[in-house]
């Protein structure tokens, strides 16, 4: 059984070789200068100008959390859709809870108005 395994652990190895391979050699071959400017703040061609610790507001993480629920909906959906038809009722019956109870969320959040940006 540990045979099957065989060719990913030899990817893993391979990859973490060449990973560690590309660093040591980018820190032995490459430019070892030293500059004041390299370790100031820079900002998309500016020196920073506010402070980095300003408060944003709380609907940028509630859309950010939105994405990742509704992202994390179709990595099971997908594999549920593959299936669909040897899962019978019941999986269908499961598939639309887990689907309502989402339905359910989204309403709340749109009933509470996070979607809206002012």
């Amino acid at each position: 059984m540990l045979a099957e395994y065989l060719p990913t652990l030899l990817f893993l190895l391979v990859a973490t070789g060449i990973g560690v391979a590309l660093i040591l050699i980018g820190n032995t071959l490459g430019p070892k200068f030293q500059f004041a400017d390299k370790y100031t703040a820079f900002e998309c061609g500016f020196p920073a100008f506010e402070d980095s610790r300003m408060q944003f507001d709380i609907r940028y993480y509630l859309i950010a959390i939105q994405f990742i629920v509704f992202d994390l909906e179709i990595i099971f959906i997908v594999p549920w859709a593959t299936v669909f038809r040897e899962l019978g009722v019941l999986g269908l019956i499961e598939m639309g809870i887990f689907v309502g109870m989402l339905l359910i969320g989204f309403i709340y959040v749109w009933k509470k108005g996070a979607l809206e940006w002012e």
